[in-house]
């Protein structure tokens, strides 16, 4: 898994993240989902490694990188804190822009990096997300059914005691489908209570903070600067949920341009060659200002 690629543990000013990474070229930042951690891009990364620098950390609170301490507005758990963490990565491996590719919550991340830090993200890849803002504007009867865990997810305490009394019922997953390694690594995650408290805090930051952040953003007419690709799984539900899933995107992202692919939602695991070519083509087009700007 990750044949040459190098892991280490990254200090940035406010946590140390576990980073894989390797290849050359223009840099591209993979960021995972919840529940999973940096190895669900272990059959991407390798592809896109052929042409670019690829770098896949463990987001803060996920995997084994920093758990923030906790807090009443749950900020240290924020996309925006997040956004920093994935600043200070790229600059401390010597890059000032880059792609930026987000699934499932690291796709909010993503995002906010890009709103947060225009000049630094070049290309913005989301995957299977709309902006936390926009999901819960059109909070109907349906997303509650079948988003439900965002709102228990987000209630003190009592979610992570359920996970953690049978986390494989709770997340499922096979060495099968994930690849052994990957699957592993995804047990130690959902097996460790700072971990699964790490991620819930994401889910809660979602509700409260994140939601404040894209809020005052969209009053002061704020949008996304970079070319963005939205893809989705048409075996999820995204397509199900909001039907015109660009037109959701198009008030925030004015070089838009996606649709969705045949995968079900962990696609860097079930449809890897499919999603590599379409980001591929997507980063390869157009990437000024990647260079290095210092020695790693």
């Amino acid at each position: 898994m990750f044949e040459n690629f190098q892991l280490d543990f990254i200090e940035t000013p406010e946590a140390t993240l576990r980073v894989r990474h390797g290849g050359a070229g223009p840099p591209v930042l993979l960021l995972h989902g919840h529940p999973r951690t940096h190895t669900t891009w272990h059959r991407v990364a390798p592809i896109l490694a052929r042409t670019h620098t690829v770098v896949c950390p463990d987001l803060r609170g996920f995997g084994q990188s920093d758990k923030p301490p906790d807090s009443v507005d749950h900020s240290g758990s924020s996309k925006r804190a997040k956004a920093r963490d994935c600043i200070a990565l790229m600059r401390a491996l010597g890059f000032d822009r880059f792609a930026l590719v987000g699934h499932d919550r690291g796709a909010y991340t993503a995002f906010r990096t890009a709103m947060d830090h225009p000049d630094s993200v070049n290309h913005l890849a989301i995957l299977d997300a709309v902006p936390i803002i926009e999901a819960l504007d059109r909070c109907t009867e349906r997303f509650a059914r079948q988003w439900w865990h965002w709102f228990f997810f987000a209630q003190p305490d009592k979610p992570e005691r359920a996970v953690l009394a049978d986390p494989d019922a709770w997340y499922g997953g096979s060495a099968e489908a994930m690849g052994i390694e990957n699957f592993a690594d995804f047990q130690r995650a959902i097996h460790d209570p700072r971990t699964v408290h790490g991620m819930i805090e994401d889910y809660r930051a979602g509700l409260g903070i994140d939601r404040l952040h894209d809020e005052e953003d969209r009053r002061q007419g704020k949008f996304l600067r970079c070319p963005v690709l939205s893809l989705w799984s048409l075996r999820d539900d995204l397509e199900e949920l909001y039907g015109d899933v660009l037109a959701i995107w198009r008030p925030w992202a004015p070089d838009l341009r996606g649709h969705g692919i045949d995968s079900g939602h962990h696609m860097a695991e079930e449809a890897p060659d499919r999603l590599a070519a379409e980001l591929l083509r997507f980063i390869s087009a157009d990437t000024p200002g990647s260079e290095r700007s210092c020695p790693p």
